[in-house]
């Protein structure tokens, strides 16, 4: 008999506890507004901040490609809008009246500095934390380095025909080192006489989290070699882009018809506006071949240099 009653009793239990189960979730759902699902208990964060890391875990395999200048699709019209953004500067960088005249564009070549107290540099260099990457090719004109590295920065440069694989000199590191766009063949690893490595991972072995300016004069690896920065995010970690530009073939691995090379090469650039870069200095060098792709367009000039800046960088240490 107390069998029976206990087992009633629990029966009873049991079935309170399944009502109470259910007029709770009945009064829940009746605060949810009609046609929309009810969020779990667990709250997510989907604020603009984590929206922007969750899609920097997501590798990217190709830059956006801008739509075609024109209809129909012709080198010309490729051209003249391509020419026109690179020779045209979005903001304008004043040099402060306290930066010595050293760092006067005269005192090295065609490479300009954006020295305005709304960006960075210029507090860096005083402040001697600036870090200076220079990737080249057997480049015979390094004033701007050694300026840089005479102020006080820390000047790192990359180039694969040096004949020792590390030589320092003050505040000035020369690495024999190629820069590739293309991760490293395991089979050829021991053929080289010098390494070839990511910028990515440039940036991690040694350690540095952010380069204050960062100078290409690749010699038309630029093209595939900034397509890189693009696709693994490196931009972020840069405060200024230095970046000389030959217009003469279509570079490194860059393929397809004319027009289809200069929209690419407009495409490529027009990531670096996405990623908050502004161009503030284009220089057409007037002694270099006015041929692009091996023809004479608008009578351009085959080399230029821009300069452009990071408008979110933001120095960390």
């Amino acid at each position: 008999m107390n069998r029976c009653v206990l087992l009633r009793a629990s029966l009873l239990l049991s079935l309170l506890c399944v009502c109470a189960r259910v007029l709770v979730e009945l009064r829940g759902s009746s605060l949810t507004p009609p046609g929309r699902v009810r969020e779990p208990a667990v709250t997510v964060a989907t604020d603009a901040a984590t929206a922007r890391t969750h899609r920097r875990r997501i590798p990217r395999w190709k830059i956006e490609l801008e739509p075609w200048a024109a209809e129909p699709r012709g080198v010309q019209e490729e051209a003249r809008r391509f020419l026109g953004y690179i020779s045209t500067p979005q903001v304008s960088c004043e040099r402060p009246a306290s930066v010595p005249p050293v760092f006067d564009r005269e005192d090295h070549g065609s490479w300009a500095l954006c020295l305005d107290h709304r960006f960075s540099l210029a507090q860096r260099i005083a402040s001697k934390h600036c870090r200076v990457y220079s990737l080249r090719l057997a480049a015979d004109d390094d004033r701007l380095e050694r300026m840089l590295a005479g102020s006080g920065c820390e000047v790192h440069c990359f180039d694969p025909s040096l004949r020792s694989a590390h030589l320092q000199e003050e505040h000035m590191w020369l690495h024999r080192l190629s820069v590739d766009w293309r991760d490293p063949n395991p089979d050829r690893l021991h053929t080289h006489t010098h390494s070839r490595r990511k910028i990515k991972d440039i940036l991690n072995s040694f350690g540095h989290r952010q380069v204050d300016v960062l100078k290409l004069d690749l010699e038309s690896a630029e093209w595939k070699v900034l397509e890189n920065l693009v696709l693994e995010r490196v931009l972020d970690s840069l405060g200024l882009l230095l970046l000389e530009l030959h217009l003469h073939w279509p570079g490194f691995e860059v393929g397809g018809d004319e027009p289809s090379v200069i929209r690419y090469w407009f495409s490529l650039l027009r990531e670096l506006e996405r990623a908050h870069y502004r161009l503030y200095h284009s220089y057409s060098d007037p002694n270099k071949p006015r041929l692009i792709l091996h023809r004479n367009i608008q009578n351009a000039s085959s080399s230029f240099v821009l300069g452009w800046v990071n408008t979110r960088f933001v120095p960390q240490g």
